[in-house]
């Protein structure tokens, strides 16, 4: 399996409110970077789909080092809460309906497909790669905002 490294963001004008996500994936020396957005969503789709994206821009199987400043990403895999949602009907343990299912049942789609390690940083904290994503995700957030 070749060995990619993504790195992704999401942001968002109000919550909900015009958002945008960025990604870079990185294979070798090879660098590609995606955006896009949603004129009304979240602070967390944003981050989710920017996710989705970069692991759907692959074109095989890869193993993946992802790294994000999103709690709600990371923990949602690593604690096991989007699995356990999806095997109770997207309903949580509160017996309330889990949100963005849409996008939690792409993503574990995806990891089926793809061998993802997720690795949470800290935002806003000069991480270069990160900084880069929320540079993407705002950009594409205030063009939405000026529709």
């Amino acid at each position: 399996m070749k060995k990619v490294e993504i790195y992704t963001d999401g942001a968002c004008s109000g919550n909900p409110g015009p958002g945008g996500y960025g990604a870079i994936l990185r294979y070798g020396t090879i660098e590609k970077e995606l955006s896009g957005g949603e004129d009304n969503t979240t602070n967390n789709r944003m981050e989710l789909l920017g996710a989705i994206s970069a692991l759907e821009a692959l074109n095989e199987p890869c193993e993946v080092d992802l790294c994000t400043d999103s709690k709600y990403l990371v923990d949602g895999i690593q604690k096991g809460w989007a699995k356990s949602w999806r095997s109770n009907g997207w309903i949580k343990k509160d017996k309330k309906p889990a949100l963005n299912s849409d996008l939690w049942e792409r993503l574990l789609d995806l990891l089926e497909k793809h061998d993802v390690r997720f690795r949470w940083v800290k935002g806003h904290n000069e991480h270069p790669e990160n900084e880069r994503c929320d540079k993407l995700a705002v950009a594409e957030s205030m063009r939405r905002k000026g529709k």
